[in-house]
């Protein structure tokens, strides 16, 4: 005797697709551009279902877009909705997908490695001074100086951290993690963070993209910035201990990447970096510290394997070489080379 589900049938196909992509463990980050886009794409339809809608509707949707966003947003956009209706299609919702013969006849593509608003360490240094507030400056200082994903920078708890400060050791639980004991002044980026699981005592939403653990060396300026934040740091209720919390909004409870990113949107605005509609060839924000760092680092050390292994990328020999010589090879290289941000 066999059985088959019978194909949903939901009111609201956006609604049910966005809801899948959580279940898939997306990130909230990647639910809101999809929504943004296929809300955006249901209200062009009027009407129109987006069930009902066909490949001309799709076509004209996306010729609508020309002139109004830049080409490779058009072929961003277009790729939502490809994306959306196969989707549908597979699970049975949509008989088909109109976006199919649209994608083959489009010109644009997406930009995978757009050029980037050029940013001096001179201009970066002055950015950075005109951040007074303790936390908004420590996370800015950590992106910079770190390289991190903006998830990975939420998912740091005290135990993370390791500093040689007896003020800061004698307040706070820091450096339990193992892979720290012998590496001082130094931040532990896990691999373990996903969505929705349980790290440390506590569940997490956001996800780290490493496959490898990563210790990142903590120089005297990112140290005095951290210092700085801990002194003023909220008390916190989870157990994780999370070593970014809220000071506004969400007091105490460990901030998100979209809090993040609002506070570097705010002072990148102030100082015309930041722009609403503009790409990543103009707009700063956090991605685009991992780029800096990445630039300035490589360019300063002309060694590839030691920024690889600080950015976390997936290369097991260059990860084994480096976690066995951390001190010489990581530590001494990074310390010689990184760029001075405090004025």
């Amino acid at each position: 005797m066999s059985s088959t589900r019978a194909a949903p049938d939901p009111d609201d196909p956006i609604g049910y697709f966005l809801e899948d992509l959580t279940y898939h463990g997306k990130t909230d980050r990647t639910r809101q551009a999809y929504e943004r886009v296929l809300r955006r794409f249901e209200e062009f339809l009027d009407d129109t279902d987006p069930e009902s809608a066909s490949h001309r509707d799709c076509m004209s949707f996306v010729h609508s877009l020309r002139g109004d966003v830049a080409d490779s947003t058009v072929a961003t956009y277009a790729a939502y909705l490809h994306r959306f209706y196969g989707y549908m299609t597979e699970v049975g919702a949509f008989d088909g997908n109109p976006m199919t013969l649209v994608m083959e006849e489009m010109d644009e593509t997406v930009d995978k490695d757009p050029a980037r608003r050029d940013v001096s360490i001179p201009a970066m240094r002055s950015f950075v001074a005109g951040i007074r507030h303790p936390l908004h400056r420590a996370l800015v200082v950590t992106l910079l100086k770190t390289g991190m994903r903006v998830g990975e920078l939420c998912n740091l708890d005290l135990r993370d951290l390791s500093v040689t400060d007896p003020d800061l050791e004698a307040a706070y639980s820091l450096g339990g993690r193992p892979a720290l004991s012998e590496r001082p002044d130094s931040i532990f980026v896990t691999a373990e963070a996903t969505v929705g699981e349980e790290l440390n005592g506590e569940v997490r939403t956001a996800a780290n993209k490493r496959k490898r653990g990563t210790v990142i060396p903590v120089d005297d300026e990112l140290r005095r910035t951290l210092k700085a934040w801990l002194a003023v740091r909220p008390d916190s209720p989870s157990p994780a201990e999370p070593l970014f919390v809220g000071t506004a909004e969400g007091w105490g409870e460990r901030i998100r990447p979209e809090a993040v990113r609002h506070v570097v949107e705010r002072y990148a605005r102030e100082e015309g970096w930041y722009r609403t509609g503009g790409g990543a060839d103009e707009n700063v924000t956090p991605h685009y510290f991992r780029h800096f760092f990445t630039t300035h680092l490589r360019d300063r050390t002309g060694d590839r394997g030691v920024v690889k292994y600080l950015r976390g990328d997936v290369a097991d020999d260059v990860i084994d070489t480096y976690t066995h010589n951390w001190g010489d090879q990581v530590r001494e290289v990074y310390e010689t080379n990184v760029y001075r941000l405090l004025v």
